[in-house]
């Protein structure tokens, strides 16, 4: 009998399809504004809580419902109608592993977050992309145009990653319209930063003809700074809830990152200074590149795009030599020449800029190199 070997035993055809992805995340030993990360620190409560755990606590299996229902009462939810997931990663994925089956058409626009890609292209999904305009604005019409009866599930991305851009209440409502026979998810992974949510239409008291094939993700990854924690939720209509559920993993999410959410769920006091911070960082990194005349796009999520041109590399290794980080965005549809930072609290935003203004020079940086063709191959898109 011939010997087998690993290489001969293939995937599924839709994983065998699927990009690799390698997070760039080696060597991040400087200011980290390159991951949309909260670059301070979570809430003290966070602290205090975990403080209390005790060596017996690591030998039990984690029970998620308890801290579910605390935020589900932080969101004026019912306890059913929230999931708890190993951030938003994991609940793409359970939303595209509950709904999808192989052929259903999933719609987004691009650029995005890869990992809708990787998810949907994973269930043997047909991905339709609509693209974005030079705006980077929500292309509200290509998408309706775009729901078909084969659509199964629709992502909304507001505020949008990588773009910061995003769409509004009564476009979302109006694409759950025409798509009522899909699920329609709206990533909120930075509504902090915004404050605009369609959350409110999941409540008991939400207006009648609030649509009922809506569901929303968010995570505590950013605005209450857990992301080594990876704790993220979905939530909807409990009977959509209630398949998720099924299809969840009932210890996905860790004791550790448990005791945190319940611990900081509830900090006001501390969200609002953070956000603030933010907002007040945002308008300061926005001011400083129409000073320094490098184009950048309006932004309402915790980061900034801006659009370097060919030299998009050379800055961002010039702002790692000076000890900040970057992100490279070129990869993206349609954002060729474009590089990402993320906004820092007030010491952290003095040294962004100065360093901004450094390393433009130091790379020889004009306004008229924008629009220079890029030579070289392009790179693999990347994903956060």
């Amino acid at each position: 009998m011939a010997e087998q070997r690993p290489e001969s035993i293939q995937p599924r055809r839709a994983i065998a399809a699927m990009p690799e992805y390698h997070p760039p995340l080696a060597g991040r030993n400087a200011l980290r504004l390159d991951f949309n990360e909260n670059t301070h620190a979570p809430s003290p409560r966070v602290r205090e809580a975990l403080g209390k755990l005790t060596l017996e606590s690591f030998t039990v299996y984690p029970e998620r419902a308890p801290v579910e229902a605390v935020v589900a009462q932080h969101l004026q939810l019912q306890p059913e109608q929230v999931l708890l997931t190993n951030a938003v990663d994991e609940a793409i994925h359970i939303v595209c592993f509950t709904f999808l089956e192989e052929g259903d058409e999933v719609l987004f626009a691009v650029p995005s977050f890869f990992m809708y890609d990787v998810n949907a292209v994973a269930m043997g999904a047909v991905v339709k992309r609509v693209q974005m305009d030079e705006t980077l604005e929500f292309p509200f019409e290509r998408l309706l145009a775009g729901i078909t009866p084969k659509t199964k599930l629709v992502i909304l991305c507001s505020p949008n990653n990588p773009t910061g851009t995003v769409i509004s209440r009564q476009q979302i409502h109006a694409v759950a319209k025409a798509a009522a026979h899909a699920v329609v998810m709206v990533d909120e992974a930075y509504f902090h930063f915004h404050g605009e949510t369609v959350m409110d239409d999941l409540r008991a008291d939400a207006a009648a003809d609030a649509p009922r094939n809506m569901i929303v993700a968010r995570t505590f990854s950013k605005a209450y700074g857990l992301a080594n924690l990876r704790v993220g939720l979905i939530a909807g209509p409990a009977e959509l809830v209630q398949h998720m559920r099924k299809a969840s993993s009932p210890y996905n999410v860790n004791g550790v990152a448990l005791r945190a959410v319940e611990a900081c769920v509830g900090d006001t006091e501390y969200l609002d200074w953070y956000v603030g911070q933010i907002r007040t960082g945002r308008a300061r990194i926005e001011k400083a590149l129409d000073h320094m005349r490098v184009p950048r796009w309006p932004s309402h999520a915790n980061f900034v795009l801006m659009h370097i041109g060919p030299k998009h590399k050379d800055l961002v290794a010039a702002a790692r030599a000076r000890g900040v980080l970057l992100r490279d965005r070129s990869s993206d549809p349609g954002l060729a020449g474009c590089v990402r930072i993320t906004i820092g609290v007030e010491d952290q935003i003095d040294t962004a800029i100065a360093v901004l203004r450094e390393s433009l020079a130091a790379i020889g940086w004009t306004p008229a190199e924008v629009d220079a063709p890029e030579a070289g191959p392009k790179e693999e898109r990347e994903y956060e």
